[in-house]
Order: C-alpha cells, then structure tokens, then sequence
C-alpha cells in the first residue's frame, strides 16, 4: 500500500489484524499523594521515506510507520524539572481519523542520537535505530490515545529519542507536535504512592525457588509490602520434594508463609500427588490433593486454581468453579493459576487446556487472571476466551513467572500483549479498590524495569 501523506488526512486500507489493539492505561495513581507526574510535548517529531529518500516531513500534521513504503517516525523530547526517582514514563500518542482499526501501531525503540534535526532529517541521513526494543502496538484505530511504557529508557532530565518502525504494509499515522492539544506527549512519574488505608493488597509471583538468588532478592520486597501472598506455582525447583522446600523455599519467601495462599505449579507436581506442596503450606493450600480453593479480600473474590490436573468442561474442578463464582456475593474476582492460556514467551507455548477455567470466569464477569510457568512478565489487555480484545467484559491477564528462578525468553509476540520483560525478578502487587484494581509490577533491587495502571471492575 503507498499511502501519500496530505492535507486533511488520508484514508487507510484495511488489511489482516497483526497484533489486536492495545488499550490505554490510566497513569494516576492512588492514595497518598506522593507521586508526581509531568507531561511533556516533543522538541522535534518527524518521518522518513525510502521512495522520496531525500523529502523532509518535519513540518507535516502526522508522523507514520509503515512497509509500503517503508516509513520511519522520530520523536524527541526534552525532560527538565523533574525531580526524584522515576518509577514511570509513558509515550503517548493519538492516532489521526484515517487510521481503519487494523493498521498495525508499529515497534518503538530508544536512540542514542538526540542531536537529529526535525526539518533536515531525510531517509537518506536518518539516525539509527540503534537501543532496546521498548514495545509494540498493536491494530490501532482512529482518533484514540495509545501508549508505550518507556520506563526503562527515561531516568531523570536529558533529552531522549524515540524511534518506531513496522513490518506491515498498513502502517499507523499519528499526530505531531503541529498538532496542538493532539500533540505526542511523554508522561514521567517520579516518587511512590501508598494505598489507601483498608483496601487490601494482593502481591506475589510464580516461579520462585531454587539454587540461585532470585527467589532472595524477591523475599526482600514482600518484607517491604502487606498483604496477602499469592503464587503462580512451581514453588520450588526442581522437584517439588519436602527437602527443597526445606532448602529452597523456607528461608526465602518461607518467611511470609502465614500470609500466602500459593497455586501449585507442574515442578511441585514432580514429588508424586505434589505431597512436599501440600504438606508444606497445609490449609493455607486448601484442601490437600485437590489445589484449587477461594477466598475474599474486601470486595473481592479470590480464586486458586490447579492447572496440573483435568480442567476440561464438566471436569470435578470447572463444576466446582462455576458454583462458586456463582455463589461470590463480591463485584469483583481474580484468579490465578500455572499454566497460562495466552503468552509471547518462547519456552512455554499457551496451554489451551485451561481455556474452560477461562471460559468459566468470562461467563461469571471476572476481571483479572495472573498466571506463572514462563519466567517472564506479561501484560495482556482484556480478553474473551478466543484471545479477542474484548473491552466490555474480557479479562485482563497477567504472566507473573519473575519469582526466582532463571529467565526465559520472547518469541512471536501474541495479539494484545501489552507490557513484557524477561531480565528482571520482581513481584505483582495488586491493591483491590471496592469496584476496580491497581496493578504494578515491583522490580527487584539494581533492576529499572517498571508497569502500573488501573482497571476497573465488570
């Protein structure tokens, strides 16, 4: 497709959905205000062509991403007056009309020039796109709002650069600074919130216990935050055996044993009927042998799942789910098990035998699962048991495997991932408002890595 760019915006094509769309996360936060966040607009925004090689567009209304032909955007912003740690920088961007809902938002990645001249660069003397990968959007549409969290690339004041690229042919076009009020923008947050007095916190991760120091470092934020623990499962490596939990397990996260509500992953299955599991967390378990239970927190219902043993329709434990969420007298649920129905990680593929758990807390308006068994970090926008993006009453997903234990890897990165990291250990924190959520995810010590938002409930 070879789309010129013009004056009043162009209509795009619609071709195959890439990735589905990816919803914008609201930024505040709760609590005490001890939080601040600044927005700024770019110094310099622009694109390149490789058919018009040496044609600048620093002055047009839209930058765009695209492969036919291939566009480049630039964005650059200037960050002053900023003060503390950051703990979040969003890129924000809005889409122009002509945008169809399955124009592909592009891949974003940090620069290290921030010396590129809006209205001399050309695709013939482009910078390089030469840092990290930061994220990917998905299908975009028009006029809306879409964001990358670029926490890891912005530290404090400087100046930092922002480049995007695509693979598909129906590219995405954004407002510029020409704009106006649509301008990009780039939201940096500095400082820590604190809950508000009595809504509970629910904070964990999967994956958690071996040789190494992982599972260390992980213990020591639970030391710092309340609430209830939870776990995605494979507790311990490598064997589930009483004398790894023992060893493992015990003088780490061991320590907030009182307090956690685990889920038993397919490494704690390794001991035959997962008995080191169950003899070592005892009721805080449920009952023995069968791993999966609930419980309340506020206004919220709390469901443990066990993805080692049948989950089919009609199954002893999808039954047994169905009439308890048909008994929860709570306007809101979250689940969480091992294996997770969607993930990008390039270990584990999605284990398609959990979709009539799904199904069951999508028939039931749940509101958020989180599972573990990939070490990495995931975040998916709301979803339906097929894997559409569903904003009215899909589940918002999370892969929290960043426990302990070795890292894995991404592959093929799976419609409506939203958030993804695969070198930082650290834990899920959730505080449970009486009809919505906060999610963050806390990094370890030395590790930058950050992602919040809020959601609200069904």
């Amino acid at each position: 497709m070879d789309i010129r760019i013009a004056r009043p915006p162009v209509t795009v094509g619609t071709v195959a959905v890439l990735v589905a769309a990816t919803a914008a996360v609201v930024l505040t936060g709760s609590g005490t205000a001890s939080a601040a966040s600044v927005t700024f607009t770019p110094v310099a925004d622009t694109y390149v062509q490789n058919d018009t090689a040496s044609t600048n567009y620093g002055t047009s209304t839209q930058i765009v991403v695209d492969n036919s032909p291939t566009r480049r955007m630039f964005l650059r912003f200037t960050v002053s007056g900023v003060s503390g740690t950051v703990t979040s920088a969003k890129l924000r961007l809005r889409t122009i009309s002509g945008n169809s809902g399955s124009d592909a938002g592009g891949t974003f990645r940090r620069m290290s020039s921030t010396t590129w001249s809006e209205t001399g660069t050309t695709w013939n003397n482009q910078p390089a796109l030469d840092g990290a990968t930061l994220g990917t959007l998905g299908a975009v549409a028009g006029n809306t709002w879409y964001e990358i969290d670029v926490t890891s690339a912005v530290t404090g004041n400087g100046t930092y650069s922002f480049g995007a690229t695509s693979t598909s042919g129906d590219g995405a076009y954004y407002d510029t600074r020409e704009s106006g009020a649509d301008a990009p923008q780039l939201v940096v947050t500095t400082g820590t919130t604190t809950p508000p007095s009595g809504d509970p916190v629910l904070v964990g991760a999967g994956d958690i216990a071996t040789s190494g120091s992982g599972d260390t470092a992980t213990a020591a934020l639970l030391d710092g935050i309340s609430g209830t623990v939870f776990t995605t499962g494979d507790n311990v490596y490598d064997s589930g055996t009483a004398a790894q939990f023992a060893s493992y397990y015990e003088p780490t996260w061991g320590r907030h044993k009182s307090r956690t509500r685990p889920s038993p992953g397919n490494h704690d299955y390794n001991t035959s009927g997962a008995t080191g599991y169950y003899n070592y967390f005892g009721t805080n378990a449920g009952p023995s042998g069968r791993g999966y239970y609930s419980y309340d927190l506020g206004n919220w219902h709390v469901v443990s799942l066990n993805s080692n043993i049948s989950m089919s329709a009609g199954s002893a434990q999808e039954q047994w789910l169905r009439a308890d969420l048909a008994a929860s007298t709570k306007p809101c649920t979250i689940a969480y098990w091992h294996h997770p129905l969607f993930t990008s990680s390039s270990d584990h593929a999605p284990s398609t035998s959990t979709r009539p758990l799904y199904q069951a807390l999508y028939d039931y308006n749940a509101d958020v699962v989180v599972w573990g068994h990939n070490h990495v970090y995931e975040r998916f926008g709301p979803m339906n048991p097929s894997g559409s993006y569903d904003a009215g009453r899909g589940l918002r997903s999370f892969v929290a495997g960043m426990g302990g234990a070795d890292h894995y890897g991404f592959g093929t990165v799976q419609p409506n991932s939203e958030a993804r990291n695969s070198s930082a250990w650290g834990v899920l924190k959730f505080t449970l408002h009486s009809g919505s959520y906060d999610w963050q995810f806390v990094p370890v010590a030395g590790q930058t890595y950050a992602d919040s938002g809020t959601g609200a409930c069904h």
